[in-house]
């Protein structure tokens, strides 16, 4: 289409518009909604947005299985805090690194070839992404209310089935995107900034599958990250515990080394497929240091 003729590109318009009309009606959307609807549907299919607001504190344990079955299993916990506190701890083969984010500054320990500690604070780039980050609620639930810009793009088949485009622009200018299924209003997929293994800036896909409800609140129990074309460099996080407000005292996301005291976090996993297991009891930081996977620390497994 040549941006020289007018009427061409009235034509091209009206094409686009129609092919997308039929993509839409062929996957089964309600091209009725708007994006008010979207989201208000969203937060209901979630658990609603009033009981997410009471979410201060959210904890995960589980493993991460590597792309393509390369490297060990590895064990992780994810402790997050309002408004965008984190701390995540990956072990694999008895060594962990850790990664902490205090709502200011950010540092990764792990390990060096002789064993040793090595601490390292976050880089302008990882400290830009962990201000970004959406903690607790994720890509959709509750954006507008923290500043994110949210535009409805279309409607894509995402693993088959249809599912509502939004654009995401967040505070600090970063754009992402957010797909949400079209009967069931979850969200099944986002895109975020990344690196592939080798460095380079890439845009990273992650798929939130395997929703399960925890105190009424859907949480996927499977987030898959992506590289593009399907390259190395991608994850699957799978969730086996779930912790809903646990006592995490700020201390919990200082600098890796400082002196805290932390509690044993109750998780319940009675949701992630074992009706009959009572609540166990969890606590963190009981692992032996050490590195994670470059790729793991590159793309990273967290959402």
């Amino acid at each position: 289409m040549t941006r020289r003729i007018a009427t061409w590109a009235l034509v091209g318009c009206l094409g686009a518009a129609a092919a997308w009309a039929a993509r839409a009606a062929r996957a089964g959307a309600d091209q009725k909604l708007d994006l008010a609807q979207i989201l208000e549907r969203n937060a209901a299919a979630r658990g609603g947005l009033d009981a997410w607001e009471k979410v201060q504190t959210l904890a995960w344990s589980g493993h991460v299985d590597r792309s393509g079955g390369v490297g060990p299993r590895a064990q992780f916990m994810l402790e997050q805090k309002r408004p965008n506190l984190t701390r995540f701890e990956l072990v694999a083969e008895g060594q962990r690194s850790v990664r902490v984010f205090d709502g200011q500054q950010g540092w990764k320990a792990r390990s060096d070839a002789s064993g040793r500690p090595d601490l390292q604070p976050f880089g302008e780039e990882e400290l830009r992404a962990a201000r970004d980050a959406l903690v607790i609620d994720g890509p959709a639930l509750g954006a507008r209310a923290r500043g994110v810009e949210l535009s409805l793009q279309g409607v894509d088949e995402i693993e088959g089935r249809p599912a509502y485009r939004l654009s995401s622009r967040l505070p600090s200018g970063t754009e992402q995107h957010v797909w949400i299924d079209a009967k069931s209003f979850l969200e099944v997929k986002y895109e975020r900034p990344g690196r592939d293994p080798a460095g380079r800036p890439t845009t990273v896909a992650v798929y939130l599958r395997d929703y399960q409800p925890f105190e009424g609140l859907q949480i996927p129990l499977t987030m898959e990250t992506q590289m593009p074309g399907g390259g190395p460099g991608g994850d699957k996080l799978v969730i086996e515990r779930v912790a809903i407000n646990p006592n995490l005292p700020d201390g919990v996301f200082a600098r890796p080394g400082a002196r805290t005291s932390r509690r044993g976090i109750v998780v319940d996993t009675r949701a992630a497929g074992r009706p009959d297991a009572p609540p166990v009891g969890w606590s963190s930081g009981r692992a032996p240091s050490t590195p994670a996977t470059a790729a793991t620390e590159r793309s990273g497994p967290t959402p």
